[in-house]
């Protein structure tokens, strides 16, 4: 299983997130392999989206999202919970990433049960922050190189069938942009 190329991380980061859908997580964790089909996608640009983290300005939380494509970005939100972006731009926008929102889980689901502490599986990797914990994504994963960590990279996967656009999810600016990107794999 080769990692996703650097230059498929190196365009609109919105056409990035639809790219993405279809596309395979893979965690190792020790022996274990942890993997997932990516369902859910949000795009979070930069001076034309004051949702995202970048539209302001380059902080140490976000500084990763000013930098190379195909970096994690992972941030930490509600005092509680991590969730984890993949840097996309192209190479004449300063910042972007898309926001990996929803995986089916295809291996490792045992581990992936135990890491949220349920056994559910319709709730285990249905959220940001539950894909996250389930994969065990922390603040030790950001800034790893997709392209090139054998320990998390995102690859191919399977071609996605029929994407929907809406709103993103629990923001209150920019809503009128239809970023949030989903397909359903079980039809």
């Amino acid at each position: 299983m080769n990692s996703l190329p650097r230059e498929f991380y190196l365009e609109n980061t919105v056409s990035v997130a639809k790219k993405l859908l279809g596309k395979k997580i893979i965690r190792r964790i020790g022996n274990n392999i942890i993997s997932g089909i990516i369902t859910e996608t949000e795009a979070y640009r930069y001076k034309d989206d004051p949702a995202s983290h970048a539209f302001t300005r380059m902080t140490d939380r976000n500084k990763v999202m000013f930098g190379d494509v195909g970096i994690a970005y992972v941030y930490f939100t509600y005092g509680m919970h991590y969730c984890f972006n993949v840097v996309a731009k192209n190479p004449k926008t300063k910042a972007g990433a898309v926001l990996i929102r929803a995986i089916e889980p295809e291996k490792g689901i045992k581990t992936m049960q135990k890491n949220r502490k349920i056994s559910d599986l319709k709730n285990l990797t249905n959220g940001p922050a539950k894909l996250a914990q389930a994969l065990n994504i922390t603040k030790e994963q950001y800034g790893t190189d997709l392209t090139k960590n054998p320990k998390l990279f995102i690859t191919n996967g399977i071609k996605s069938n029929k994407i929907t656009a809406s709103s993103r999810i629990g923001i209150k600016k920019s809503v009128d942009k239809l970023w949030n990107f989903k397909i359903d794999i079980k039809n």
